[in-house]
């Protein structure tokens, strides 16, 4: 089999993500995600007991109970290092096994790459960057969250600002829908695929 071409996607909540990988679904390229990966994990048990044992604070009858895991990470940097030291090997792992099965080029959604060293795995990096104020307000209008939520989640990722430093393609999200696929277009053209 062909050895497959992974470039990954990322930014930070609310970037638009998502919407670029449909853009490239959209194109006929595999795309596959990290967020997928991570709701198959929590459909497995082992996983979960696993879980449960590092994070028991934040169980109800002996199962992980998802929202007070949630508040409790984002409220402490040392639990969101453990809960990623424990679930971003596995996640990435399952990722890359997907993605090595394909032939020619595929994408892959992964939100957390720069903060979790996993640039190196990718051939290519495509990194979104939208304004914050846009950002605020596409993640409260998506999940309802409030902005001092949104802005912990934010503190906790790679700062955009510093895209530069990481040697990817930045793809400027701060303009229409047109804009963005046409910026992306160019980038595909950049990466020779």
């Amino acid at each position: 089999m062909t050895q497959s071409k992974k470039i990954a996607v990322t930014g930070g909540i609310g970037s638009g993500k998502s919407y670029v990988c449909a853009l490239l679904k959209a194109r006929g390229y595999p795309v596959f995600s990290c967020d997928e990966v991570n709701r198959a994990l929590w459909e497995d048990g082992e996983y979960l007991r696993a879980l449960a044992a590092l994070f028991p604070a934040c169980t109800s009858s002996g199962e992980i109970d998802r929202n007070k895991l949630t508040k409790t990470v984002f409220s402490d940097s040392e639990q969101l290092a453990r809960l990623n030291a424990f679930s971003h090997p596995r996640i990435m792992e399952a990722l890359l096994s997907r993605m090595n099965g394909e032939r020619g080029t595929c994408f892959a959604e992964v939100p957390l790459l720069f903060e979790g060293g996993y640039a190196p795995l990718f051939d290519g990096v495509i990194a979104l960057r939208r304004p914050q104020e846009a950002r605020l307000q596409a993640v409260a209008a998506r999940d309802g969250l409030s902005e001092a939520e949104i802005s912990a989640r934010m503190k906790a990722q790679f700062p955009p600002e510093k895209l530069e430093q990481t040697g990817c393609y930045i793809l400027e999200n701060d303009g229409s829908a047109q804009t963005l696929a046409a910026r992306l277009d160019r980038i595909l053209q950049k990466l020779e695929i």
